[in-house]
């Protein structure tokens, strides 16, 4: 299985960035960078390519979908796995999340000190 090395994180909340960074920073063996916006995800995914992007649902400007369609249609981001990190859990939204191409969801409020887990265990489900 192909080994997870590098992550994106996007969210427009600071506290929440940095809170992420920490959490996934505990690994030691990947990398983690952080983006405030959907416009900067794109223009740090296009500079240094992620093996995975967490990506806010709720940002202004361009939200998560909206993103995740930009991703879509870059043909160097286009195979990049994007995992939704979000409160709306519902199982509706959810089944939108999955339509529009996510690899999964994350729910929010979620525990830092499990959030590596999760997010190996999406890896594992996209490469196993």
């Amino acid at each position: 299985m192909r080994q997870l090395r590098s992550v994106l994180y996007v969210d427009d909340e600071p506290d929440i960035r940095e809170i992420v960074a920490l959490a996934l920073g505990l690994d030691g063996t990947l990398a983690v960078r952080t983006c405030e916006s959907g416009v900067s995800a794109i223009a740090a995914a296009l500079e240094r390519l992620p093996d995975l992007v967490l990506l806010d649902v709720m940002m202004p400007d361009l939200d998560g979908p909206a993103t995740l369609a930009r991703f879509r249609a870059e043909p160097t981001l286009a195979s990049v796995p994007v995992v939704f990190v979000t409160a709306k859990t519902m199982p509706s939204e959810l089944q939108r999340f999955g339509a529009l191409g996510a690899a999964g969801v994350i729910s929010k409020p979620f525990d830092p000190m499990r959030l590596l887990e999760q997010v190996r265990i999406i890896w594992e489900r996209i490469h196993g």
